[in-house]
């Protein structure tokens, strides 16, 4: 049992002095997760990664499955070699096919296949992205075996993936059409995607698949929180801890990852990481919450956002001390060891 397992499960002081345990029953039941990454195109995909890890050791959340929407060979094998580094090999992982965005990128590839002499230094048996399942087939089998409204999927790259799952048919998983399996099965969908302080500001997410974002936007039958560019601008992940917190072992393959990203030192943005952390503790006060509305997109890639009783759709907001809190739960988590 991790050290979070052990304090649910220990005894527990009331306010008269008598103890009592916390039974299974007591503890809240882990949130459902599946992560859909754009990973490669930038290092906060890898740091949140990390961040799921953390929170699933902690008993917060299930890593159902991580599903890929940039279409490049290596982002299978890293993510597969980060799940094995964190003990979880067994997590599936789905590939997009005929996606956006198909260059390595400065860090997948250089240490999915990271040797030391004749041996892998982060041992994984996912070798090829071709020889992963399809994506919207992986998430059509982890939402039909999972109970109803029990699934958030935290989507942090293009809405590829999930506009196919959209408009996809029934297959040997469900006799539901893809509409109809989302809305009977997922409760949120929390993603990093489009800005909504500044009107007139493209967002990447949302620009390199326009399509297929305009359609989630216009289609999910869910309820949807954004986590806008502006959320993860504002809070930065430090280098310090890069530099002193992954030191635990030898190496390790985010912090590998993040000084090949770019020139060390530097503190990067944490977009991708404040949907995750949105996710698994929406109940904590990291986050303030605009008031329901519609999201919408234009041709030209720019969100927009119109407030409406009984809308669907809310985006995240911070003040200062948010963004200190966030900060500080972002490093705890992303640099936390293995649960083994």
């Amino acid at each position: 049992m991790n050290a979070a397992g052990a304090l649910v499960a220990g005894w527990l002081m009331t306010t008269s002095g008598s103890s009592l345990r916390a039974t299974d029953a007591d503890r809240p039941e882990p949130v459902r997760i599946i992560f859909d990454t754009d990973m490669g195109n930038d290092i906060d995909d890898a740091l949140a990664l990390s961040v799921l890890h953390a929170l699933q050791s902690r008993g917060e959340c299930q890593l159902l499955g991580v599903t890929i929407s940039k279409d490049n060979a290596y982002c299978a094998p890293f993510i597969d070699a980060v799940n094995e580094f964190y003990g979880r090999g067994e997590i599936p992982i789905g590939m997009v096919h005929d996606g956006k965005e198909k260059e390595d990128g400065q860090f997948v590839r250089q240490v999915s296949q990271a040797h030391d002499g004749d041996r892998q230094r982060y041992p994984h048996d996912l070798l090829r992205g071709e020889d992963a399942p399809e994506a919207v087939s992986l998430l059509r089998q982890l939402l039909a075996s999972s109970p109803e409204k029990s699934v958030v999927l935290v989507v942090v790259g293009f809405s590829t993936n999930l506009a196919r799952l959209l408009e996809s048919g029934p297959d040997s998983y469900s006799p539901l059409s893809g509409r109809e399996l989302v809305a009977e099965r997922v409760r949120l969908l929390s993603m990093m995607a489009g800005m909504f302080t500044d009107p007139r500001q493209k967002e990447y997410n949302v620009h390199i698949d326009l399509p297929s974002a305009a359609k989630v936007f216009a289609d999910w039958p869910t309820e949807i929180v954004a986590s806008g560019f502006e959320i993860g601008l504002a809070i930065k992940y430090p280098a310090a801890s890069i530099e002193q917190d992954f030191n635990y072992v030898e190496h390790h393959p985010v912090q590998e990852a993040y000084t090949l990203y770019l020139r060390m030192p530097y503190d990067r943005e944490t977009w991708d990481l404040t949907s995750v952390l949105y996710a698994v503790r929406p109940e904590r006060g990291y986050f303030g919450l605009s008031q329901p509305g519609q999201i919408t997109t234009d041709a030209q890639g720019v969100t927009h956002f119109e407030p409406k009783a009984g809308g669907r759709h809310r985006y995240l907001t911070v003040d200062a001390e948010q963004i200190s809190r966030v900060r500080e739960a972002l490093v705890q988590l992303a640099s936390q060891p293995p649960d083994r």
